[in-house]
């Protein structure tokens, strides 16, 4: 008897330990971007094009030349090899409200994440701070450093964002591949420290860092 034939089920994961880190932040902050540059395998996206129905919701207030979004999640991989090997599986989150309801099942079990900040609309990253902190899932923000946008210190910007001094704040562009590993490993050696610290006291009531910051 023949053997069926068999499809090739793509490059296999190697056997090291794995960890799950979620990227978030506002819409159009270039979450899909970021994934995209430093997976190892053929991303998974979920992007729709915008329609004129979604004017009304999605404001393209400081993004004019967004064409798509994610309406789902965005799915990569990376393996880093320094100081231990070690697999990073990257889910994105989508960014608009409407689609909050699926940030509980993306970041189940995740180590750690990444805010991507975009200076144009700096606000839309208070969500995704709250989110993580109510939480207690260790985060960096990575300022992605769009070209034409003003540019700012840090500094400036844990102020602007009532960032805690534990908390790291790096410069980065989404699209180039070592800036990105960049905040990968950032994210890594600051989660896995807080991971291996003194437990988190317990989260008191949320902080609505959106009241005081329209």
């Amino acid at each position: 008897m023949t053997a069926p034939p068999t499809t090739s089920p793509g490059p296999a994961a190697p056997a090291f330990p794995s960890i799950k880190i979620v990227v978030a932040g506002g819409f159009g902050a270039g979450k899909t971007t970021l994934i995209g540059s430093i997976s190892e395998i053929e991303p998974l996206t979920t992007e729709e094009l915008l329609t004129a129905a979604g004017e009304p919701i999605d404001s393209l207030d400081g993004v004019h030349g967004k064409a798509t979004t994610t309406v789902s999640l965005d799915h990569g991989r990376r393996t880093l090899t320094v100081p231990a090997p070690l697999m990073l599986y990257l889910f994105g989150t989508p960014g608009q409200e409407r689609f909050r309801f699926l940030w509980d099942d993306l970041t189940r079990g995740a180590v750690g994440a990444v805010v991507l900040a975009d200076t144009r609309r700096l606000a839309d990253s208070f969500p995704s701070i709250d989110y993580f902190e109510e939480r207690s899932v260790p985060f960096v923000v990575a300022v992605n450093q769009f070209d034409g946008a003003d540019r700012y210190s840090a500094g400036q910007v844990r102020q602007a964002l009532e960032l805690p001094l534990r908390v790291p704040v790096v410069d980065c562009d989404a699209r180039d591949f070592s800036s990105t590993l960049t905040v990968l490993k950032t994210l890594v050696r600051y989660a896995l420290t807080a991971l291996t610290s003194t437990p988190p006291a317990p989260p008191g009531l949320p902080v609505d860092r959106r009241a005081a910051h329209p």
